[in-house]
């Protein structure tokens, strides 16, 4: 949700996400790729690849996941299981 946001502006919309569901009581589903705001709301997170769930946990094991796709993904590292084809045309 606040990507593009500034640093201030992307605090204050990932803290009304979590008071809103706190407050409500209600689940909110969030797609991104900013692992800063997935820090900040999410309780239990999913890493989507190629089409299918290939990892979930709390995310406090995002850190520390044991897989290394999801490694690859949390440190932004261009080399490791994930390939990206960038061939020059």
């Amino acid at each position: 949700p606040p990507t593009g946001l500034d640093p201030i502006m992307a605090d204050v919309i990932n803290e009304l996400i979590r008071r809103t569901t706190a407050d409500e009581g209600v689940t909110a589903l969030t797609i991104t790729h900013d692992m800063q705001s997935v820090r900040a709301i999410a309780d239990t997170v999913a890493m989507l690849h190629a089409g299918r769930i290939h990892w979930h946990g709390p995310v406090a094991a995002i850190d520390e996941p044991g897989d290394a796709h999801v490694e690859q993904f949390v440190q932004g590292h261009a080399e490791g299981p994930i390939h990206v084809d960038v061939a020059a045309e």
